[in-house]
């Protein structure tokens, strides 16, 4: 079920995409010859005006092939010439490319303002004035690796409900008072009432904290914060989804940058990057927490989906984008040969780096 969801979000997510350059590009009267279902092999195919539309084998997403977007000698100075994408304006060129990530965007704003509409989990204390969560609980944000709570059955995304030890029993569940209770008990056992997703049966488990060597209290590998609903009227939503959409966008780049810079210095590491096999792990974990953590799960790969497409790398829209740039500076075309080459490498490379960072995923299941 997993996989089917993820696969549905993915192509919608990617059609989206690509609505927004069909949509920018039929709007400057620029030939679109295909718009593509998943990616081929082909399965069938109709044509509506001058645009063939087709379903294909593969359902990972979908694709525009745009009149014009690779230079050859028919779409400079073919018959057909004064409709490709080459021969338009630079800036008319520029939205075309930039339209999906746009699209991407606005996308994810819509996804979030729906969340708040229908009633988003949101961490206590950081509601906008004048709003408070709803059915707040004491929520795994992560568990650690190998520790007493991943050993114990605990995970991210479950609900603390009671904590005792003996007859000690703690009353107001927090993160400075589990803190503190866990470190009062020291190696005593401690029980732990929780419930997981959707489901309202109470799990319990019993943990004997361990040492923290750094710190010299006792622990048992979690990190937790208070979280509740934040449901928010129809205008209210769409400020905060907006908001929360600029704010993932800026993370995300910030996040990249980082990531990129510490490949350049040798400190890159691949354990935070998820590639599809990890990512329908996600969506399961999404979907058994409900339909609302699906939606912003959704809006979260949009906004990665609209930032990594913006980078200048051949193959991609920012790296199309940088081409366009350049020749606006040296106010000629750049050799049509050289920029077609430039994107195939360009795409090898980024296959090659998907299936690098899918064999990293399948690894780390083991």
């Amino acid at each position: 079920m997993s996989i089917i969801i993820f696969i549905i979000i993915l192509l919608v997510l990617v059609l989206v995409h690509e609505f927004g350059h069909f949509f920018s590009a039929k709007k400057f009267g620029i030939r679109v010859d295909e718009f593509g279902f998943g990616f081929p092999p082909k399965l069938f195919s109709w044509k509506k005006g001058e645009t063939e539309y087709s379903l294909n084998l593969l359902p990972i997403g979908g694709f525009v092939k745009i009149f014009g977007e690779n230079p050859d000698e028919e779409n400079t100075s073919g018959p057909d010439a004064s409709r490709s994408f080459v021969n338009k304006p630079k800036y008319k060129q520029a939205i075309v490319l930039f339209a999906g990530i746009f699209a991407n965007l606005i996308l994810a704003w819509l996804l979030f303002s729906f969340s708040f509409m229908s009633g988003l989990p949101t961490s206590v204390g950081s509601e906008p004035n004048g709003y408070a969560a709803s059915d707040v609980h004491l929520v795994l944000v992560s568990v650690s690796v190998k520790s007493p709570a991943e050993i114990s059955g605990l995970k991210s995304g479950d609900k603390i409900i009671s904590v005792k030890s003996r007859k000690d029993i703690l009353e107001n569940i927090n993160p400075d008072t589990l803190r503190s209770f866990i470190v009062a008990h020291g190696n005593k056992e401690i029980e732990f009432g929780y419930l997981r997703g959707q489901d309202e049966k109470l799990n319990i488990t019993k943990i004997i904290p361990t040492l923290n060597v750094s710190t010299g209290n006792p622990t048992i590998g979690i990190a937790m914060d208070e979280i509740g609903t934040l449901k928010l009227p129809v205008l209210k939503a769409f400020w905060e989804g907006a908001v929360l959409d600029w704010n993932m966008t800026k993370d995300t780049v910030l996040g990249l940058l980082k990531l990129i810079l510490g490949g350049i210095e040798g400190k890159g590491s691949f354990a935070g990057v998820t590639g599809p096999v990890g990512m329908v792990g996600i969506v399961g974990s999404a979907y058994q927490f409900g339909f609302v953590y699906l939606l912003s799960f959704a809006a979260l790969i949009s906004v990665n989906l609209a930032v990594i497409n913006l980078i200048p790398f051949p193959a991609l829209d920012g790296g199309r984008l940088l081409f366009l740039l350049i020749e606006k500076i040296k106010g000629s075309p750049m050799n049509p040969k050289f920029a077609n080459t430039a994107n195939m490498v360009g795409f090898a490379i980024l296959i090659i780096l998907m299936l690098f960072v899918t064999y990293h995923d399948v690894i780390k299941l083991f």
